[in-house]
């Protein structure tokens, strides 16, 4: 694939970039369309690619040997993915799902390495990222032995809103997470998800339907969360 290909899919980790900048390293990348529920990573995947995400939705899903699955995270439009292991070649941790119907860019490890190595501005922006994750993973794990299941969701929905800009009464937020998902990111089972969704729809907080969460007293979210 040409530098100006590349640059055409618009995607945040190039931006700001151009052919030049690319010299004349060559692109290793590729178009891949996904049915829903197809994998495209599988956990212990002795394989070593970045992913991008051009359409759809991701699941990040780890499954545990009695067969449970635990679903850790989405990946938003744009963003990119597998780069742990394209940088240290170990096996895949976690195996990536289609949600929906999606269309991914795969990247070659050696196209990435070399990107990595010899592009300053992309260099310091996957350091900023790597840092940043590690100081969210900080985060989640100091609320892990913190708080509360219930306060858990709620920081959780807190920060769903806060992230699509609409923390303030009446937002609805489409594309919803499921319960699952929830349970995943908090630490928590989804049965206890549920509970605390249900508490919150009783409480009137927020109103909770197939696939949406519609905001309804931002202020009750953040409650004993300081």
């Amino acid at each position: 694939m040409t530098p100006e290909k590349l640059l055409s899919y618009k995607l945040p980790l190039f931006a700001g970039m151009k052919p030049a900048d690319f010299g004349n390293i060559p692109l290793g990348v590729s178009e891949q369309h996904l049915a829903p529920w197809q994998t495209i990573i599988d956990q212990d995947d002795a394989s070593y690619d970045l992913y991008f995400l051009l359409s759809g939705s991701l699941l990040a899903v780890f499954w545990t040997p009695q067969g449970r699955e635990i679903v850790f995270s989405r990946f938003p439009v744009g963003s990119y993915f597998g780069e742990l292991a394209a940088f240290d070649g170990i096996p895949r941790s976690l195996a990536v799902v289609a949600k929906t119907e999606a269309t991914v860019l795969t990247m070659t490890r050696s196209s990435f390495l070399q990107l990595f190595n010899e592009v300053p501005l992309l260099r310091d922006r996957m350091t900023k990222n790597l840092v940043d994750r590690i100081r969210t993973l900080t985060e989640r794990n100091m609320e892990m032995t913190t708080l509360s299941v219930d306060q858990r969701v709620r920081k959780y929905l807190l920060r769903l809103a806060a992230e699509e800009a609409k923390l303030f009464k009446g937002a609805v937020i489409e594309h919803a997470p499921t319960h699952a998902e929830i349970a995943g990111s908090v630490g928590a089972n989804r049965e206890m998800v549920s509970r605390a969704i249900s508490k919150l729809v009783k409480g009137g907080v927020i109103r909770s339907a197939r696939q949406k969460i519609e905001i309804l007293d931002p202020a009750a979210l953040s409650d004993d969360l300081t």
